[in-house]
């Protein structure tokens, strides 16, 4: 991963409360997906989980293997008054990409789009993605279909199905990857829903 002014960018933008991304609730196309998980017991990873409205929403459900994980204290701890049981070890902050853990399944909110979007960048992305989950792990979730404008400063960074899928397929078996119908009415044709399963080691 390219070092950036990751964690003091997000920590300005929470604090500035620049979150135009944070609509307080887990949107439709996480929700759903959520709503049809029947294994409790799976191990649950939320990178770049922002005010992690999907983890509080997963342990309302009785999944109590979730961990949260942001380059930022503010929404962690944010998180943390709103759920003063949730346990504190699985408030992670931390870079995603330094971080080390084994997960059935992660999930992801937009995350991909939110660090600047070279292919060395995106490429660690996959990688790492990868790493973190067990055999036959997943990594579900939403991506942005929004195009990529070539500034590098104008979050959230956009792409394509066939630009996400370049640097996905390598290392994970494509489940499902389209466009959301059940986005919320601000997202609706902008969302990508994915489902991916690790593919093993070559």
């Amino acid at each position: 991963m390219e070092k950036t002014n990751n964690q003091e960018y997000w920590t300005q933008r929470y604090k500035e409360n620049r979150t135009g991304w944070d609509v307080g609730y887990p949107t439709t196309p996480l929700k759903n997906y959520i709503d049809q998980l029947k294994d409790k017991s799976l191990s649950i990873l939320i990178p770049g989980a922002g005010n992690a409205y999907e983890a509080e929403y997963l342990c309302n459900k009785g999944f109590n293997d979730v961990t949260i994980l942001d380059v930022s204290e503010v929404p962690l701890r944010a998180f943390s008054k709103r759920n003063p049981d949730f346990p504190k070890a699985r408030l992670v902050h931390a870079d995603f990409f330094e971080y080390e853990g084994t997960y059935d399944l992660i999930i992801e909110q937009t995350f991909f789009c939110s660090f600047p979007p070279t292919d060395k960048n995106r490429i660690a992305y996959s990688k790492k993605m990868h790493e973190l989950l067990t055999t036959q792990g997943k990594l579900v979730g939403v991506w942005f279909d929004i195009p990529l404008t070539g500034n590098m400063e104008n979050r959230p960074f956009g792409g394509d199905k066939q630009t996400y899928l370049g640097f996905l397929s390598p290392h994970f078996k494509v489940h499902t990857f389209d466009r959301c119908f059940n986005s919320i009415p601000a997202r609706s044709g902008k969302e990508l829903f994915g489902i991916f399963e690790k593919l093993p080691l070559k």
